[in-house]
């Protein structure tokens, strides 16, 4: 993966943001030191956590986001982002305390993997389904939230953006990234050009 890094950050002319999900705090230190040390110019935390445990309250859950986020604002001088679950109880208030621990953005939302049941092996098998459209109306309701809240963060809106009026939805929202890796993974990059006309031509015809 650092090797990757590296690669891209000699072979293109864009922003390289790279992606790290930890489990221990050291693991999240070292390799976002390593992370940046091997040339991306931004991070996104991954905190991909299912708080299954009948012991795990709210207050631990939103702690262990802010400690995250300080022991990796420690080590890292490159901007820091972390994409959230959508199942805090008070998002504003978690947000804040994010931005305070020292993230500059926040990626809403993550989405967990649903396994599924085989009826014939009785087994539980994993299931990844991309997003779609339809799920892009609750990273856009929380953004536009947000954004009203006066929460001083980056915004990143994640599930749901594949075509030009996705991307526009989220702007208007107050996003200031449209994340659409599902839409990628079907079309391919070449669909990103599309996309970026789709978005100009609807501007240009309502004079922004």
């Amino acid at each position: 993966y650092l090797e990757s890094i590296e690669q891209a950050r000699r072979g293109l002319s864009i922003p390289v943001i790279a992606s790290l999900n930890g489990i221990t705090p050291g693991g999240w230190t070292r390799y976002a030191r390593q992370i940046e040390e091997a040339g991306a110019h931004a991070l996104e935390l991954n905190v991909y956590f299912v708080a299954a445990g009948a012991n795990e309250t709210a207050e631990s859950v939103e702690a262990r986001y802010v400690d995250i986020v300080q022991a990796v604002r420690d080590v890292v001088r490159i901007p820091i982002a972390v994409k959230l679950s959508p199942f805090f109880t008070a998002l504003p208030a978690v947000a804040r305390r994010i931005a305070a621990a020292g993230a500059d953005g926040l990626v809403l939302f993550n989405r967990f993997m649903q396994p599924e049941i085989d009826l014939e092996s009785l087994t539980v098998v994993p299931a990844v389904r991309l997003s779609t459209p339809a799920e892009l109306a609750l990273p856009i309701r929380w953004i536009a939230i947000l954004r009203g809240c006066g929460v001083d963060l980056s915004l990143a809106a994640t599930s749901g953006v594949h075509e030009p009026d996705d991307v526009l939805k989220a702007l208007l929202a107050g996003a200031d990234v449209a994340m659409m890796a599902p839409a990628l993974l079907i079309h391919g990059p070449e669909h990103v050009r599309g996309v970026v006309q789709g978005v100009e031509t609807w501007m240009r015809e309502r004079h922004y």
